[in-house]
């Protein structure tokens, strides 16, 4: 049995579907904006977590950087130690032969030998003789205090540089411990984060509203950086030869989909926790901050439109308008940018746009 609607009915029915629908996908954005402005709060929760993070890193790194300096400096002053106490033997064993010839010999009367009239020439040279002696014994006895003074000297700074490492020591175990428990804050706060953006739609709108933002921070640092341009000659004669940014596995994620119709604009490289992150080449940093979805990021003008983009750091070694060299430590790598394992992002960009970094590297 067929029912023949009317068309009427059949535009009513139409119309309800429509508003229907209307409905569901309002409904649907309004979710979306939710999580978003959920998001978006939490983010702020999480640049503080990371920001602190980044400060506890910093001065951890700089305490490291000071062991090694105060390890490596009493390594020579125990070296120059056994050299000194290797010549004072030396010159002790000398002294005592010098004065046990002098002792077999006995003292010479030069009124005595005078009188006696002893040969003239003989005489002449006798003098000669005692008297360079005793001058090379008075300069032996000389530099034997000097060694001995320099000897105490370095035994006293060695007391000051165990001192110094005792508290370096200290002072590192205090820095781990606050390093340890801002990580541990920062990863309640990730699961707050992560659990907000629920729908598909929201992680896309997420993704594209973060490269919005990079490329916005990106056009201001080239603004201002135009103000004071640089010499460097940028990239392209270096294709291929360029050094890579951290140690790790590269994951080769250049153009791949990321979300949606949202694609990878570079590379991951998965790094150890607190290592460095190198400059591929020299440069002048653009930026240097806190960005949503990238966490801290540094950003290096090559010269002649290239860029060089470093994100996920735990920490920043440098600042906008720092001068870097090749292989220069930059940045630690991290997992900041609301990472769950240790990574470096990074991009080359060209006059503004990305292009395969795996092609730039060494391998």
């Amino acid at each position: 049995m067929f029912v023949c609607l009317l068309p009427s009915q059949t535009f009513a029915q139409s119309k309800d579907e429509l508003q229907a629908l209307q409905e569901q996908i309002k409904r649907k954005q309004q979710q979306v904006a939710k999580q978003l402005a959920k998001a978006k709060s939490l983010q702020a929760e999480l640049r503080q977590s990371e920001l602190k993070i980044a400060k506890a890193a910093t001065a951890l790194n700089t305490t490291e950087k000071e062991l090694k300096a105060n390890q490596q400096e009493q390594r020579a002053l125990k070296k120059r130690q056994g050299e000194i106490k290797q010549k004072l033997a030396q010159q002790q064993d000398i002294l005592a032969k010098q004065i046990r010839s002098a002792f077999m010999t006995g003292n010479h009367d030069y009124a005595k030998m005078l009188l006696n009239q002893e040969n003239p020439a003989k005489f002449e040279r006798t003098i000669t003789y005692y008297q360079y002696l005793n001058k090379a014994r008075r300069e032996l006895i000389d530099e034997f205090r000097q060694l001995g003074d320099e000897l105490t000297q370095v035994n006293l700074t060695l007391i000051e540089k165990q001192d110094r490492l005792q508290n370096l020591l200290d002072r590192q175990q205090a820095q781990q411990a606050t390093l340890t428990q801002e990580q541990a804050s920062r990863k309640q706060t990730l699961s707050k984060v992560q659990s907000a953006i629920e729908s598909d739609a929201a992680k896309i709108e997420e993704l594209q509203a973060n490269e919005q933002n990079l490329r916005k921070a990106i056009a201001e640092a080239e603004r201002l950086a135009a103000q004071k341009p640089t010499s460097f000659d940028g990239l392209a004669k270096l294709k291929g030869k360029l050094l890579k940014p951290a140690d790790g596995r590269v994951r080769k994620l250049f153009g791949t989909k990321r979300q949606g119709q949202v694609r990878w604009k570079g590379v991951i490289v998965e790094g150890n926790e607190g290592s460095n992150v190198i400059a591929i080449h020299h440069g002048k940093v653009l930026y240097a901050n806190w960005l949503r979805g990238f966490g801290l990021v540094i950003v290096l003008d090559h010269g002649n439109g290239y860029m060089s983009l470093y994100g996920h750091n735990q920490a920043l070694l440098h600042q906008a308008g720092d001068t870097v060299t090749a292989g220069e430590p930059i940045a630690l790598v991290g997992q900041s940018g609301g990472q769950s394992s240790p990574n470096l992002y990074f991009e080359i960009r060209y006059k503004g746009d990305p292009v395969n970094p795996t092609q730039w590297i060494k391998h």
